[in-house]
């Protein structure tokens, strides 16, 4: 009787008012964003050398690149003209537009400040395996997932601004060799990040139409967290513990 209880249908429960639905959103973060990671506080804290931090954002730079491929691909998809005049922008974010070179030139500064070279970096040969696949898995998701599920997964935005502001506080006091200039990105995605998931959190609890929909929103969330976390727990594996795998980028290579 309970594991039947237990596997009733979401269509047989009342859908959650628009402020239970945000609030079920906005809970994922503090349970399961990658703020929590122990990658996290190594590198806000000053406890990794140039050559980790080298890794960090070399593997990094694969998330930023597919994140326009994403937005791309989720356009394809959609035939209401307004919601691709409002989506389009998040690709000029990340490859630039007009006289904004866009969140993929200024990380591109962050990973130059470690002297790797740019072809390296941007043919991903040195990334670990995992994050590759782990970003390939999110743009797939966005691929193939109904609109408002695949709107929902970039609501990990909604706890980006204090990992960012952590992130610009902690690198400047922690590293000599961390720049004001460098951090260009985070600084941006400070005004960007709010704007952005305000109006998917807003599309969301306008279009998701039943209690299951609802659902796989908020489980949409904890998927983009897995796909950030997994992103982590690889670079810990491979620059913490030491089992950088063959053919990845090794951090003796920056000096």
């Amino acid at each position: 009787m309970n594991e039947m209880v237990a596997t009733k249908s979401f269509s047989d429960k009342p859908m959650m008012s628009r402020d239970e639905f945000d609030a079920a959103i906005r809970a994922v973060g503090p349970e399961r964003y990658h703020d929590l990671h122990p990658f996290h506080h190594l590198l806000h804290g000053g406890k990794l050398s140039k050559g980790q931090v080298a890794a960090w954002a070399l593997n990094r730079y694969c998330y930023q690149a597919a994140v326009p491929r994403k937005d791309a691909a989720f356009m394809s998809r959609v035939h209401d003209r307004q919601l691709r005049r409002d989506w389009i922008h998040r690709i000029h974010e990340h490859d630039g537009h007009g006289d904004d070179p866009g969140g993929i030139e200024r990380w591109l500064v962050l990973t130059d400040n470690f002297g790797l070279d740019r072809e390296y970096v941007t043919s991903m040969r040195g990334a670990l395996p995992a994050t590759r696949f782990a970003v390939e898995a999110y743009v797939n998701f966005v691929r193939e997932q109904p609109l408002v599920v695949a709107v929902a997964s970039s609501l990990t935005e909604l706890f980006a601004p204090k990992i960012h502001k952590e992130r610009i506080a902690g690198m400047l006091e922690n590293y000599d060799f961390i720049e004001d200039r460098v951090m260009a990105y985070f600084k941006k995605r400070l005004v960007q990040a709010p704007f952005d998931s305000e109006f998917a959190l807003n599309f969301i609890k306008d279009h998701a139409s039943s209690r299951a929909e609802q659902e796989a929103c908020v489980e949409a969330v904890r998927f983009k967290c897995n796909v950030l976390w997994v992103q982590l727990d690889a670079l810990y594996h491979a620059y913490v513990n030491g089992f950088v795998p063959p053919g990845a980028y090794r951090p003796e290579e920056v000096t």
